[in-house]
């Protein structure tokens, strides 16, 4: 007998119940049925979305920060990034998160990538916006972030992600999709 066609694009929530609610993160579990029909539990983690900055200097450079990560016990190159707070859309959330991290300020922002990093569990969607029109400024960081700020020539960028030293994968992704598809040549 072949498999049943699903009759939904969306599963059908059966009950709901908030197990967690922080301030970064919320812990929710699903009884739902899936598009084909299967009755299951989900536990998902809920998040408000993020930004991803990538700021590109006049002379092609991009700017990244390095930052203490403890959940992988390390300090990490990556793309500036953080939570869309409440009211705001992705370009004001991400002129707030590169004056704060990096004290640039862009003219332009586009958003150029715009996905889920984790959809297994995690609700964030995360938009990645290329930040234009540079100018530089005093960063303005909150008060648990102590953050390098330096700008790399593409050619450092790619060894960086080569050699392992750019490990983050939002910063990888947006980092590549930037240079195949963005930048002339």
């Amino acid at each position: 007998m072949p498999p049943k066609a699903p009759s939904r694009t969306t599963a059908r929530v059966l009950r709901s119940k908030m197990i967690y609610k922080g301030p970064v993160f919320g812990l929710r579990r699903d009884e739902i049925i899936e598009p084909s029909g299967l009755r299951v539990t989900r536990e998902v983690i809920t998040h408000p979305g993020s930004v991803v900055v990538l700021p590109a200097l006049p002379d092609g450079r991009i700017v990244m920060i390095r930052q203490y990560r403890h959940a992988t016990r390390q300090f990490l190159w990556e793309l500036v990034a953080g939570r869309i707070d409440n009211g705001e859309n992705p370009r004001r959330a991400a002129a707030r998160e590169l004056i704060e991290e990096t004290g640039y300020r862009a003219k332009r922002f586009h958003v150029f990538l715009d996905i889920f990093p984790t959809p297994g569990f995690l609700e964030e969607r995360m938009y990645i916006l290329l930040a234009e029109d540079l100018t530089p400024g005093e960063a303005e960081p909150e008060e648990d972030e102590k953050i390098t700020c330096k700008a790399f020539t593409h050619g450092e960028i790619e060894q960086m992600i080569r050699r392992n030293k750019i490990r983050d994968a939002k910063s990888v992704a947006g980092i590549l999709y930037y240079l195949r598809f963005l930048v002339r040549s």
